[in-house]
């Protein structure tokens, strides 16, 4: 996808996450992106299959992003906490993704199957290493669970509510608790210094 493209993509990202619809008219993209009607549908082989086509980056940029982070992680635990702090984080730093994310997540396949890989992983991970202590069948439950605290999270952390630190810190803390990670464990991991999600060219400042 060239640069034209994704800057359509990131313009169509904000415009959806401000409206909460999923269709747009051309010319409301090309004002949203500052480009022409012609160039539109240059860049664009279906203008009308835009909202597919951003779910689809936002989808792979998150199995793209959290996999590089998380992939030098031994605790499964870690991967968990990461997964709601970062997420709050990006939120905070690019705040059309959080609320495209905050808005969509729950009702879109593509966005929210995101929450059955990388942290369903880590959870089945840590219960058959005895990190965790939850039921071996609890895993996909517990990931929505994990889902839905981080998108709440979004939430305030958008209606400014808590900083990204102060609600990453907390719902990391809580979910790891409810993982059966002890007290002292779970405040610690919740506080270890990370580097932010990579800014990858999707969704990076254009």
């Amino acid at each position: 996808m060239n640069q034209i493209a994704l800057r359509i993509h990131h313009a169509a990202m904000r415009v959806f996450a401000e409206e909460g619809g999923t269709c747009l008219a051309v010319s409301d993209v090309a004002r949203a992106a500052g480009l022409s009607r012609a160039t539109i549908y240059n860049n664009l082989d279906n203008p009308s299959a835009l909202y597919a086509s951003v779910c689809d980056l936002i989808s792979d940029e998150l199995d793209h992003s959290f996999g590089l982070v998380t992939e030098g992680m031994d605790d499964p635990a870690e991967v968990i906490s990461a997964c709601v702090r970062l997420s709050l984080r990006r939120t905070h730093e690019e705040q059309d993704w959080g609320r495209f994310l905050a808005r969509f997540a729950i009702v879109e396949p593509k966005v929210r199957s995101f929450w059955g890989r990388i942290p369903t992983q880590a959870i089945k991970r840590g219960v058959d290493e005895g990190r965790f202590t939850i039921p071996r069948g609890y895993s996909a439950t517990m990931a929505a669970t994990l889902g839905g605290t981080t998108l709440g999270g979004m939430a305030l952390v958008l209606d400014g509510l808590r900083t990204w630190r102060q609600a990453g810190e907390e719902m990391a803390d809580i979910t790891l608790r409810g993982l059966g990670v002890p007290p002292d464990d779970a405040a610690r991991i919740a506080r270890i210094d990370l580097d932010p999600l990579p800014k990858l060219a999707v969704f990076g400042k254009h």
